[in-house]
């Protein structure tokens, strides 16, 4: 049995009126393939051109281990001069990926290269942030901790997306005080007697190719999977109903913090806790689910 997935529509280029009418209001995912071909970027950025201008650059990776008590928020599990890490990329498949890497912190000359697009929303412009990733790695399956709206311009080679709303979150194996699922689940191919809520949650799929824009509307989860080398960028416009973005506040001022104290206090115990509890609480949405 395999997950509910449908194809994210596909557009060619869309106005500004269009986007809002048939996918931000909404909050629908589309694919846009042709929206930026008049950067810059477009011609220029692939992975070589990452190594001429960022080569020097120390960057953090992170690969698909499992959370421990004892890291930090988003702390990094290697580092690495960007061009080594290129050579790394084209060599063979690795699991080491960038994320959350500040574009215009670390490589000013980079934001010459793009332009921030109007899709009506108000980008937030300090935050254009890259992401890399080598054949096969892949991300866990997560929402952003600020619930935002998130354009994710790919380059290079191929990348697989997977999309959920937050209204399919129950049937997911959220883990408590967290933005992920269990990590233990594989998204690129899940094993269903194990975790059989995943064959009620109904969600999306593209796959993403040089220049195409991927829309990810307020607080999806996503789960990004690189078939081939390659990176994105994403830029980010913050959620505007109100539910999302009391949640986003939620997040970033208590949730982040008090799962932290937590793991001080408790250690590991916290973290196997948590992982058990995501499946506590999902089976017993499923059991009241057949009994409804």
């Amino acid at each position: 049995m395999k997950l509910h997935l449908e194809q994210i529509p596909r557009e060619e280029t869309l106005s500004k009126k269009e986007f809002i009418r048939k996918y931000f209001k909404p909050q629908k995912p589309v694919v846009i393939e042709r929206f930026i071909e008049d950067w810059p970027a477009y011609s220029k950025w692939n992975l070589e051109y990452m190594k001429e201008v960022a080569g020097d650059k120390t960057v953090p990776l992170y690969d698909d281990r499992p959370v421990k008590h004892d890291e930090g928020f988003n702390e990094p599990h290697a580092k690495m001069k960007m061009r080594d890490y290129v050579d790394l990329l084209k060599k063979g498949p690795t699991k080491y990926r960038i994320f959350l890497w500040n574009v215009l912190k670390e490589v000013p000359q980079l934001q010459k290269d793009f332009t921030y697009p109007d899709f009506g929303l108000r980008l937030m412009k300090g935050l254009p942030m890259l992401f890399f990733g080598g054949s096969n790695s892949h991300t866990f399956m997560h929402y952003d901790i600020d619930l935002a709206n998130i354009f994710h311009f790919h380059f290079e080679g191929k990348k697989q997306c997977i999309l959920y709303s937050q209204s399919e979150t129950k049937f997911l194996y959220k883990i408590p005080h967290s933005l992920i699922t269990r990590e233990d689940i594989d998204f690129a191919d899940p094993d269903m007697e194990k975790w059989p809520a995943l064959q009620h949650a109904k969600g999306h799929i593209a796959q993403l190719e040089h220049g195409n824009v991927l829309y990810i509307p307020e607080g999806y989860w996503h789960h990004m999977k690189y078939v081939t080398p390659g990176f994105s960028m994403s830029l980010r416009a913050i959620a505007r109903k109100p539910k999302n973005f009391s949640k986003a506040v939620y997040n970033i001022f208590f949730m982040r913090h008090f799962d932290n104290l937590m793991r001080r206090l408790k250690g590991q115990k916290w973290i196997d806790w948590k992982n058990e509890e995501a499946v506590v609480r999902t089976e017993k949405i499923l059991t009241e689910n057949r009994m409804g």
